[in-house]
């Protein structure tokens, strides 16, 4: 298998995002506005033999690790029977999922079956009342349920944090007892200027000063990148006294524009080369057709299109309110 698609300056992408539906069932602050976004019908957006397609060609091209995410993927009839099949015909892939945790206890075991590669579960609060303002819909008893249906099936849990000051930057130490008692691993996320209408800079806490704000900050130490094991935006520390590992993901602070290695590919085909940008290059006409000639020619381009950093991207006039869809 080959390093990945050849990008822009130097970079080669071996890891792609590929939402499933742009439907979900919270409404979280950070992510999009109160109203929610005008959804996709059924007919614009890609079917599961769509996808499967296209991630044949993403493997022929040297992609080696997908990335489902919504919306909520769960949100999405036979999602889990889709990932099955998935396994099944590309088992050199590996597969990661993104949730808001809140439909998976149903599909725990399953995926514990399959083997993924990693589950994320947005986690943004431990306080119901919080959790419930900054999703806007969602019930943290049905997370948290979710969550402790994965840890049982599964050793690669992950659960995501946006730390949001003044909201949320008191709870770390609540946030690593429960990623601790649960044996799944906490990241935490800066607050990304995804879109003017959601961001407002006096919310922002740089990851920093996240680890300066660390219970028992003198027991937390950086690991070198070959001691993680994990690829990815993600710096990662350890605890010296329990063994416990954490993540932090800083986006905004140290940027890692210069080492992205991910495309994303929006629910109705659109190849997008950088997560902040709502510009793109259509691949559902080749889809459709099973030209995978087509495929593969369109999404090399997309991949050239990738900016040196994603603030080149956010001075213009290209924004976005879904992070995953």
């Amino acid at each position: 298998m080959g390093r990945g698609i050849e990008s822009s300056f130097g970079r080669f992408l071996n890891y792609v995002r590929i939402s499933v539906t742009d439907r979900c069932n919270f409404r979280c602050r950070y992510c999009m506005p109160s109203g929610g976004v005008p959804t996709l019908s059924h007919e614009e957006i890609m079917s599961y033999e769509d996808i499967l397609f296209l991630a044949k060609a993403l493997s022929s091209m040297g992609v080696r690790r997908l990335r489902f995410t919504g919306g909520e993927p769960f949100v999405r009839k036979d999602f889990v029977p889709f990932l099955e099949r998935l396994r099944s015909e590309l088992p050199e892939l590996a597969v990661a999922v993104t949730t808001n945790g809140s439909l998976v206890k149903l599909w725990a075991k399953r995926l514990g079956d399959l083997d993924l590669d990693g589950i994320s579960v947005s986690l943004d609060s431990l306080n119901p009342e919080r959790f419930r303002d900054i999703t806007r819909l969602g019930d943290l008893g049905s997370v948290i349920e979710g969550i402790d249906a994965l840890v049982d099936s599964s050793n690669a849990v992950k659960l995501n944090t946006v730390i949001v000051k003044g909201f949320n930057d008191d709870e770390l130490p609540d946030l690593l007892g429960f990623a601790r008692e649960r044996g799944a691993l906490l990241r935490l996320i800066e607050f990304m200027p995804l879109d003017s209408d959601v961001w407002f800079e006096n919310a922002f806490v740089s990851v920093d000063d996240m680890i300066d704000g660390l219970p028992d900050r003198e027991l937390w130490i950086p690991e070198r990148s070959s001691e993680s094991g994990i690829s990815g935006p993600s710096v990662y520390y350890r605890n010296r006294t329990t063994g416990q590992r954490l993540g932090l993901i800083a986006a905004v602070s140290h940027h890692f524009c210069d080492r992205c290695n991910r495309l994303r590919i929006t629910s109705d085909g659109e190849v997008r080369p950088c997560l902040f940008d709502v510009r793109g290059r259509s691949v559902m006409s080749a889809l459709r057709n099973r030209c995978g000639e087509a495929l593969v020619e369109t999404i090399a381009a997309a991949a050239l299109d990738k900016p040196e950093c994603w603030t080149q991207v956010a001075r213009g006039e290209s924004r976005m309110s879904r992070i995953g869809g």
